[in-house]
């Protein structure tokens, strides 16, 4: 891993993070790191740097310049993430449905990667959210919401309601991604520009309905570090000590993973899902066209090879369109033990 950055949004209303199905009526609790992208990218075009942006990042070799792993959510000092599904869930609980938390505190993890028990009598699974919380904790750090609205017909006055679902936070929480960086120099060239583009998101918003308020954010807060030190993973979770590490080969990915052709995994091992994404494409030249789908690993998958995987970015634009429309698939991941639970 190269020098990396955990930004936090802190949401100044409700979020649409659209599910993979586009139902109105469902919503999404992660905003994949493919959308991060995207936003980004079009950020990068309203700052001027668009050109740029597109050599250093969707490159067809070379590692890019910037990573982005998908967006989960934290509370106060808790980072949320999908854990390693090779060591989720833990064997079953007489007093907790481990299984029905898809979100855990980034403690919890390291607390597995460490062999440790979990105490049981310190958390609950909180339904509405699927997070894994404190006891002490009322709710999690999110709910999904519905809200009705009404489109209302320019020529006749008719208004059609519908109703959209969301995400609403609970005070001091919001989402948050690692960004890491290719080396000190990709740092050097991008960290400002990233900031720039996350700042000018905060105004525009990001996910959907932003034409009603949706998805803005405030100021976001850059925390710089070095990954995995950075989300507090203790060196043994990277395979090694601090003097001697080890050369890992399982990959516990906090982003989507589209393989690249240099990319040797072996596919006969791993714990991984697979998500069909789609889409819409934003762009003068094609305004509004779908994008073709293309199916990713999802995160928490935990993937072997010899080597981190590095990905590929996918063009998906129709394909007529005079210019390239890319999905990153670059991956963003952790080495962890080869180790899987008892269950």
């Amino acid at each position: 891993m190269g020098l990396a950055s955990v930004v936090r949004f802190f949401p100044a209303g409700p979020w649409r993070v659209g599910p993979d199905s586009g139902e109105r009526d469902r919503v999404e609790s992660v905003l994949h790191s493919d959308a991060l992208y995207s936003a980004v990218t079009v950020a990068m075009a309203q700052l001027g740097m668009l050109r740029e942006w597109l050599e250093a990042v969707f490159r067809p070799e070379g590692d890019p310049a910037v990573r982005f792993s998908s967006c989960c959510a934290f509370q106060d000092d808790l980072l949320f993430v999908i854990p390693p599904r090779s060591l989720w869930p833990p064997p079953p609980s007489a007093k907790i449905r481990w299984k029905g938390a898809r979100f855990v505190p980034l403690r919890i993890v390291e607390a597995l990667l460490a062999e440790e028990p979990l105490d049981e009598d310190r958390w609950r699974v909180d339904g509405l959210s699927q997070c894994l919380v404190p006891q002490e904790w009322a709710h999690g750090p999110f709910r999904p919401v519905m809200r009705t609205q009404a489109a209302v017909d320019r020529l006749s006055g008719e208004a059609v309601p519908h109703r959209t679902a969301g995400l609403e936070f609970s005070p001091g929480g919001g989402m948050w991604a690692a960004v890491d960086f290719a080396d000190e120099e990709a740092r050097s060239r991008w960290l400002e520009p990233v900031r720039a583009a996350l700042r000018l998101l905060a105004d525009c918003g990001i996910g959907g309905e932003r034409s009603i308020g949706w998805g803005r954010f405030r100021q976001p807060v850059l925390e710089d570090g070095v990954l995995p030190e950075t989300l507090a993973l203790p060196a043994a979770a990277a395979g090694g000590s601090e003097t001697q590490p080890l050369a890992a080969t399982a990959y516990w990915l906090l982003s989507l993973f589209s393989p690249a052709p240099t990319d040797r995994i072996d596919w006969s091992r791993g714990h991984y899902t697979l998500l069909t994404r789609g889409g819409r494409v934003d762009s003068k030249a094609a305004p509004g066209a779908l994008k073709r789908h293309s199916r990713l690993l999802a995160e928490g998958s935990v993937i072997y090879g010899d080597a981190p995987p590095r990905g590929a970015a996918l063009d998906v634009g129709p394909r007529d369109l005079p210019h390239a429309v890319y999905r990153a698939g670059y991956a963003l991941a952790l080495p962890i033990p080869d180790r899987e639970v008892s269950r």
